[in-house]
C-alpha cells in the first residue's frame, strides 16, 4: 500500500473534494484521481463516491478512514522520531484549540514553543464545538487539544493550564439596566435585561452565558449570534450589546471604553491540555513539556 495514495483519500475527506484536495497537495488533480483508483483496486473496494457535487466516503471508506489517519500519524511520528534525534529540527504539530482561547492560553504557548523549536510547523484545526475539538484529539487529527475541562475527557490524559473567570462587558457608558451599581457584580437578572452578543449555541462562551442567565427568572436577549469571535469585542465597543468573555478578551475591550463588571455567582473555567497518553510524536511531547513548565513557572512581576 502506497502511503501517499492513502494520505490523499484523507485529504480529499478533509478538503471535501478532489480539487481543493489536489490544491492543498500541490499535485494535478488528476494525478490525485489516479492515485486514489489504484489504491481502490489494491484494496479490492471503493473508498469514494460523487454525490451530485459532492464527494463522500463509501462504507469501506468510512470504515478505512480511522486507520488511515492512523497510519499517516505513524508515518508522521517515525519521521519526528528521526528529527528529534536532531534536535526536533522538524516535524509538525496538529494542534486544536477553542477559538475564545485563541488569545489567551494558545497564542503564548505556541510562540513560546516555536521560540524553543523553530523547526516544527505548527498547524491549527478550529472546531465547530468543545465535543468535536475531544473528537478530533481521539481521532488522531489532531495530537494535543485545548479546551475546558467540564468534558468528559475519558481516554485522555491532562494537563490544567488555568483557571479563567469570565466577566461581563457591556458597551462604553453603560453600566447595566436602570438602578444598577456600576461598581457591583451583574446577577442573571441583570445580564437578562441586556441585549447580548453571543456566539451560536453548542459553543463554549454560549453554554457558559446560558447557564448562567439560566440561573436566575428571565430569558437570555439575543442582539447578535455570531461564531467570529473576533467580532465580539468590536460589537460590544460598537454598541451593538453586551457580552460575557474571558479575560483577554475583557482587557481589550476595557482598552477600548467598555464597562466590565464581575458576575455574582461567578463563571469559572478550568482550562486543560488534552492528548492520548501515549503515542505521541516528538513535536507533540515536546508541547506538552512546553506546557506542563509554562503552568509551573511563576507569573511575571
Amino acid at each position: 500500500m502506497d502511503i501517499r495514495q492513502v494520505a490523499f483519500v484523507v485529504a480529499i475527506v478533509d478538503h471535501g473534494g478532489f480539487t481543493r484536495a489536489a490544491a492543498a497537495l500541490g499535485l494535478a488533480q488528476p494525478s490525485l484521481s489516479q492515485g486514489v483508483r489504484r489504491l481502490e483496486a489494491e484494496l479490492g473496494a471503493p473508498l469514494l463516491a460523487r454525490v451530485g457535487r459532492r464527494v463522500e466516503l463509501t462504507e469501506a471508506g468510512e470504515a478505512f478512514l480511522g486507520p488511515a489517519r492512523r497510519l499517516l500519524r505513524e508515518a508522521q511520528r517515525a519521521r519526528d522520531v528521526v528529527a528529534a534525534h536532531a534536535g526536533l529540527t522538524a516535524g509538525t504539530l496538529d494542534l486544536v484549540a477553542l477559538a475564545s482561547l485563541a488569545v489567551d492560553p494558545v497564542a503564548g504557548l505556541v510562540a513560546d514553543y516555536r521560540g524553543r523549536h523553530p523547526g516544527v510547523t505548527v498547524r491549527m484545526l478550529d472546531p465547530t464545538s468543545p465535543a468535536h475539538l475531544l473528537d478530533l484529539v481521539r481521532s488522531g487529527r489532531a495530537e494535543v487539544g485545548i479546551t475546558e475541562a467540564d468534558r468528559s475527557l475519558a481516554g485522555l490524559a491532562s494537563v490544567t493550564l488555568s483557571h479563567q473567570v469570565l466577566v461581563a462587558v457591556l458597551p462604553p457608558g453603560r453600566a447595566g439596566g436602570p438602578g444598577a451599581d456600576a461598581s457591583g457584580p451583574m446577577t442573571p437578572d441583570e445580564l437578562a435585561r441586556e441585549s447580548m452578543v453571543v456566539t451560536p449555541p453548542g459553543t463554549s462562551l454560549r453554554t457558559l452565558v446560558d447557564r448562567f442567565v439560566g440561573a436566575g427568572s428571565s430569558a437570555l436577549q439575543v442582539a447578535v449570534e455570531t461564531d467570529q469571535r473576533d467580532v465580539l469585542v468590536p460589537l460590544v465597543l460598537r454598541g451593538a450589546g453586551a457580552s460575557v468573555l474571558p479575560p483577554a478578551l475583557a482587557a481589550a475591550a476595557a482598552a477600548g471604553g467598555a464597562v466590565i463588571r464581575s458576575l455574582d455567582p461567578p463563571v469559572e473555567r478550568r482550562i486543560v491540555l488534552a492528548h492520548p497518553p501515549d503515542g505521541l510524536s516528538p513535536a507533540a511531547t515536546a508541547f506538552v513539556a512546553e506546557a506542563r513548565r509554562a503552568t509551573e513557572s511563576p507569573p511575571p512581576d
